[in-house]
């Protein structure tokens, strides 16, 4: 039962969805779905030894993953509600609810200490379609490596055609990749700082003498947010 029971996810049970993109380039995101978590809990807990249940509460729908603990003799639950899903509502609540309760079980938490991954324009192809920028291009993790700490600290993404679109070199034993980096979440921060104020990411760069997010540096970065949040919203602007 202890979290150690949990093995770290492998390259190719982590997907790659674009998060953010622009004329520069694109972020993206790491993810696992449903059949990574339900393999995970087959192999740590065996078919018999785990089950789901989901209950609506307010409106939300939440999951419910409970193991066995043979010294107990009792099922241990843990639980989380999932988010909206626009296209499928229902199932995608229900999905989204069952990951994020394996999230709690350990599985793919090591996915928190992703950094932000920035693709520049120049090894993707970007196009625009009306207001917005749109790419075919599909990303893969080719490897990835953890720290004891659990943290990623290498990371290979290619594309569909196997060319690499980004890299995180191995950082040194007594670092880890958060010092240098910016996390996935911390650019989510500032992604929805960005859309509230109505700011364009290029406005940023220029204001930092930066060409691409992938070169903000957590001090660019603070900086950066306390400007934003200090910002009156675009409606109020």
């Amino acid at each position: 039962m202890e979290q150690d029971m949990v093995r770290l996810l492998r390259a190719d049970e982590i997907e790659c969805r674009v998060s953010m993109i622009n004329g520069n380039g694109l972020s993206l995101l790491l993810f696992k779905d449903a059949r990574v978590d339900q393999k995970i809990l087959d192999e740590t807990f065996s078919p018999f030894g785990w089950k789901r249940s989901h209950q609506s509460i307010d409106g939300n729908l939440y999951c419910t993953v409970e193991v066995w603990d043979s010294e107990k003799e009792q099922w241990i639950a843990k639980q989380d509600v999932g988010a909206m899903s626009y296209s499928e509502k229902e199932k995608g609540q229900a999905s989204d609810s069952f990951k994020r309760a394996c999230f709690n079980w350990g599985i793919g938490r090591e996915l928190y200490t992703a950094p932000f991954i920035w693709v520049p324009a120049a090894k993707t192809d970007i196009q625009k379609k009306g207001d917005r920028y749109i790419t075919k291009d599909s990303f893969s993790v080719q490897s990835i490596s953890y720290s004891v700490q659990k943290e990623i600290v290498s990371l290979t993404i290619v594309n569909q055609k196997g060319m690499k679109a980004y890299e995180l070199n191995q950082e040194p034993e007594n670092k880890t990749a958060s010092d240098k980096t910016l996390t996935a979440g911390q650019m989510k921060i500032l992604e929805k700082e960005l859309e509230r104020t109505g700011i364009a990411m290029e406005a940023v760069l220029d204001r930092y003498q930066i060409k691409e997010a992938g070169e903000m540096t957590p001090e660019i970065y603070k900086k950066a947010l306390g400007s934003l949040k200090k910002t009156k919203p675009k409606e109020a602007a």
